[in-house]
């Protein structure tokens, strides 16, 4: 590198840092009036009938229908009611109903979410229009508790994390009259910025009447974008006063026994055996609130074994593929740690820590974790220590988040770094700024940067913003009626690896093009809105400027009052290959450019019933072949004490001049079986024939009280090819039994 690259890449950084730090300026006043919540002095008796003399002084809020048609009143009487006292906040629910029969409680699953009348309540506790916490029961009385960030905006898959979990009571009842529920959270699980002795937040609330697909909201939400309804921005403020959240230390031991069986090729026998083992763990959590608004979590010798197993996947493209996050311990504030960098990459993805990239487990020794707010700056901290499995060395993973308001409500700006070391002088070290403004109405630009400088083998890859960064920038309207728009833009160097990240492609240059337009049909028709849709997107190579892919078509999809949705569309794709790719170990892409067009289509049941399909078909033409693709989602809530879901994909990829088929069929089904809300026993089991696999994943819970559980885990995974396979392989790749108890001590 010579000095010549050093001032272009000074000068190169030096304006990205004037444009970040010229956003760093303070946020202009909220737009909404706060609502003054009531403060009561007398007790709660948590029953669900909300009777007790301290709710005669709570006004209900009132609630107008979202869908089917937005501005009507509940079809059935609703009141809600809010109100707080030193300790908690507490939110009732009065669901009159004409016909208490109709009313559907089938799920008793914490977390779990199906075809049920519910009562939702939302709240933005930091106030910063992007970030809430969802709390949600049913006239079963479940607790499921999720996070939302990014302003609900996207894919819900890239914003709404449904592995949060925290302290927090609720009681329902259900009589002749409708059902009736009362939640209380503490506000040490809510977390808060404080004004001094004041405290203002956002709120939404949420009654849906599942036989009539009818979604019923305070403050009255016009369903003008995409889950709208789940928008943070669009939530109405609130003041609580002289609020000081307690700030208790949770204390949360676990032990685990258990056995081990795997797999192993045998070197003196020439053939696979297996080598047998005991499992005996124990570790520590510790979760403490240094401020009202501020969480230190730490943990020790930490273990998931109660984490359900991921979702298999068939792979069909050259890329990596995408696994969410699904383990507790990183999922409190999970969206402060989010940097996108377009797409489904990503500067921070948490499943790099203590899990390899083949999703084998890698011990973690122990960590810390701090997230939260300190004045206008919201604050995300992380370390951990993995010890070494294999040739993988023992490493330390390291990231800080940095991010604040500035210009309006709706607009931040920030900045992350990471670090990925091992003991063995390898490193990984990433930083990036970004903002999301927005400029005026519902229209929002946001960028991303990042640089990473890597080691490895004591070779440095990349030193210089044009070698190792990347930049992604997005110009979108986020309304769904009328015109829509969103131009993107994405570049990359050749060397950028963010160690702690996820990416897909690099040295590209990318754009993208969506052009929208949705219109609302009136009362009387059967429809809510159609959409026509136009998307286009190329990627260029940077060294020559040459076009690897390029996609092209238009879609229609539309959603019905019935709660049923669908789409059609077309896709034209254009791929320049330089090297071929395998889809198995027989059949493979040859290199070479290619342009093949595909149909897809998709409809899904509306949810009003107890049995619930989705389907989706795709067909045409694939590289130099053809394929067909058929995907069924089956959903039955049998009973409260039993629920089953499945899905079955199929791929055909046919090569008629190269004589090749690859055939993939991938099902999944799951089995819910609660005896109640606190005991109850889930088995996922899948078969994957690309992977000549068949698992089985077993968990059953008894939750004693919050944080005190008692789990069974089983896991089994089966070749399915055995008999064929040189060496024979065994029938079982890997059993394993757990028990594992777990205790919250709160101090």
């Amino acid at each position: 590198m010579n000095c010549d690259d050093i001032y272009r890449g000074i000068k190169f950084l030096g304006s990205v840092l004037i444009i970040w730090f010229l956003a760093i300026l303070p946020a202009f006043a909220q737009i909404n009036e706060p609502i003054p919540i009531t403060r009561i002095s007398e007790p709660i008796i948590l029953d669900g009938l909300s009777n007790e003399p301290a709710w005669d002084q709570v006004e209900p809020f009132p609630m107008t229908m979202y869908e089917p048609v937005f501005g009507l009143p509940p079809s059935e009487r609703t009141e809600v009611l809010v109100a707080y006292d030193d300790e908690f906040m507490y939110f009732a629910l009065r669901a009159f109903d004409s016909n208490p029969d109709g009313i559907r409680g089938n799920i008793l699953f914490r977390d779990r979410f199906g075809s049920d009348d519910y009562f939702e309540v939302m709240i933005d506790t930091f106030n910063d229009n992007e970030n809430s916490l969802v709390f949600t029961t049913n006239p079963a009385g479940i607790r499921r508790d999720l996070a939302i960030s990014r302003d609900a905006t996207g894919s819900p898959g890239s914003w709404l994390n449904v592995d949060f979990d925290t302290f927090w009571d609720v009681e329902v009842t259900v009589n002749d009259e409708g059902w009736f529920a009362e939640m209380r959270i503490p506000f040490s699980s809510l977390r808060f910025q404080a004004d001094g002795a004041n405290v203002v937040m956002g709120l939404s609330l949420h009654r849906i009447i599942v036989r009539k697909n009818e979604l019923s909201t305070f403050p009255a939400i016009e369903p003008n974008a995409n889950f709208a309804f789940l928008k943070p921005s669009r939530m109405q403020k609130i003041l609580l006063e002289d609020v000081e959240s307690q700030r208790p230390v949770y204390i949360r031991p676990y032990v685990l026994g258990g056995l081990e069986r795997m797999a192993a090729f045998q070197q003196e026998s020439d053939e696979f055996g297996h080598n047998s083992s005991r499992m005996a763990e124990a570790g520590l959590d510790v979760k403490y609130g240094l401020t009202n608004n501020l969480t230190l979590d730490v943990t020790l010798n930490t273990d998931f074994a109660q984490v359900e197993a991921d979702d298999q996947q068939v792979n069909l493209t050259r890329f990596s593929l995408f696994f969410p996050e699904k383990r507790q311990f990183f999922q409190e504030r999970a969206g402060l740690f989010e940097f996108s960098t377009g797409g489904q990459s990503r500067l921070f993805h948490s499943r790099r820590i203590g899990l390899t990239d083949d999703g084998q487990i890698v011990r973690i020794i122990g960590g810390a974790r701090v997230v939260g707010r300190a004045g206008p700056w919201d604050i995300g901290f992380l370390t951990i220590q993995t010890d070494k499995r294999g040739a993988l060395s023992a490493e330390n993973f390291g990231a800080i988040r940095l991010r604040r308001q500035v210009f309006n409500p709706y607009s931040y700006a920030g900045g992350m770094a990471t670090s990925r070391i091992g003991v063995n002088g390898e490193y990984n070290i990433a930083y990036g700024l970004d903002g999301s403004f927005r400029l005026f109405g519902d229209d929002y630009l946001t960028f991303q940067w990042a640089q990473t400088f890597d080691v490895q083998d004591d070779i440095e890859r990349g030193s210089s913003p044009s070698e190792s960064g990347r930049f992604s920038g997005l110009f979108q309207k986020r309304l769904q009626d009328g015109f829509g728009y969103s131009s993107g833009f994405v570049w990359s160097g050749p060397y950028y690896n963010p160690g702690m990240g996820f990416i897909q492609r690099s040295d590209f240059s990318q754009f993208s093009q969506e052009l929208s337009y949705t219109w609302r049909k009136g009362d009387d028709s059967a429809f809510i809105w159609h959409k026509l849709l136009v998307n286009a997107e190329a990627f260029y190579r940077n060294d020559d400027w040459t076009a690897e892919t390029f996609q092209f078509g238009p879609e229609w999809s539309f959603s019905l009052k019935s709660g049923a949705e669908g789409s059609l569309g077309f896709e034209m794709v254009y791929e320049d290959l330089l090297f071929p790719f395998f889809l198995d170990e027989d059949v493979f892409i040859q290199d070479g450019n290619y342009t093949f067009y595909n149909f897809n289509a998709g409809y899904t049941m509306s949810r009003t019933g107890l049995v619930r399909i989705g389907a989706n078909i795709e067909a045409g033409s694939f590289f130099d072949g053809e394929r067909f693709s058929l995907s069924i989602r089956p959903t039955w809530n049998a009973s409260p004490h039993l629920e089953i879901e499945g899905s079955y994909m199929y791929n055909y990829v046919r090569f008629s001049a190269r004589d090749q088929i690859f055939n993939s069929h991938l099902a999944r089904i799951r089995f819910g079986i609660p005896l109640n809300t606190q005991v109850s026993t889930n088995i996922f089991v899948q078969y994957n024939s690309a992977g000549n696999s068949f698992s089985t994943n077993a968990r059953f819970r008894y939750n004693f009280s919050e944080g005190h559980d008692l789990w069974v885990v089983y896991n089994e995974e089966m070749h399915t090819q055995r008999l064929i396979a040189i060496p024979e392989m065994p029938r079982s790749l890997f059993r394993t039994f757990m028990v594992k108890y777990t205790y919250t001590f709160i101090i």
